[in-house]
């Protein structure tokens, strides 16, 4: 039998005070979607369970100083529903809608997502493609954390037992950007775990070469990447066909040296290029 006491602040204050004298011991909650799945395996054993995902402090979503901020509190149903994410970071929302089932939406928020680290996680590649950070906070003070910094490895967060992640803050889609998306692979159309996935934002000249792009991928890697390399590949040149399958290459060519040639490669190379191709090919007009 688990033994384990549930904790509920009612404000960030009272949170942040109870982890310093208890983080140890303490595994923080904020939607709780896989808690019951972790306790069963035994990988949750801690002494207390701190629900945060209700605090207030969490729940916002605004723009401020020109940048868009979304609190760790914010569920994935209300991020696919929100107005300033859907004009702001619309590729979040595309995620959000692909987001398991609509039950563990209306639960689940982006810190836990985040926060998680899995390395399927779908909110972090369209985090990444935004130059996301986590405001982080502790009673010793706040920090900003790039999300591509989030994760040590697979499930391994790098923050610090007694820190919380209050909220992100993104950089807002460019207006001159007229193309985003998120697509993933699973075992099966709708309720499955990404087995691979991506997202972008990109801008066009009038000749259709491309002057503005951002590329992330995800559950690929032990870690979500912005990969450079595509987008600095494909930045200036008109796309088609034969350059997507090129810069598909080069990406499962990334992709590789980050992972090794497993045993997964005879699967994962060939379909991170085709998923890449559908993704990108509405660029080629």
């Amino acid at each position: 039998m688990f033994d384990v006491d549930y904790i509920r602040p009612q404000t960030l204050p009272e949170a942040l005070a109870f982890l310093h004298k208890n983080a140890p011991n303490t595994a923080i909650l904020a939607g709780g979607t896989d808690v019951m799945v972790d306790i069963r395996s035994g990988e949750l054993n801690s002494r207390y369970l701190l629900d945060v995902g209700r605090l207030a402090e969490l729940r916002q979503v605004e723009i401020l100083k020109g940048d868009l901020v979304i609190g760790a509190g914010v569920t994935i149903s209300e991020i696919g529903k929100s107005e300033i994410i859907g004009h702001h970071a619309p590729a979040l929302q595309i995620a959000a809608d692909k987001f398991a089932s609509r039950q563990v939406r209306n639960i689940a928020t982006i810190g836990g997502n985040v926060a998680h680290c899995s390395p399927c996680g779908d909110t972090i590649p369209p985090l990444l493609i935004h130059d996301a950070v986590a405001v982080v906070v502790s009673l010793g003070g706040q920090r900003n954390v790039p999300i591509e910094e989030m994760a040590g490895g697979p499930y391994h967060c790098t923050l610090r037992p007694d820190e919380l992640i209050t909220q992100f803050i993104l950089k807002q889609k460019p207006e001159a950007v007229g193309f985003v998306d998120f697509q993933k692979i699973g075992r099966r159309k709708e309720l499955a775990i990404a087995r691979m996935s991506m997202s972008v934002m990109a801008a066009q000249e009038s000749d259709g070469s491309i002057s503005f792009i951002r590329f992330a991928l995800g559950s690929c890697t032990p870690t979500p990447h912005r990969f450079r390399d595509v987008e600095k590949y494909l930045r200036g040149k008109i796309p088609d066909e034969r350059l997507l399958w090129d810069a598909g290459r080069i990406l499962a060519e990334g992709m590789l040296e980050i992972t090794g040639r497993r045993l997964s490669a005879i699967y994962k190379e060939p379909a991170i290029q085709g998923l890449f191709v559908r993704m990108m090919f509405p660029l080629t007009r």
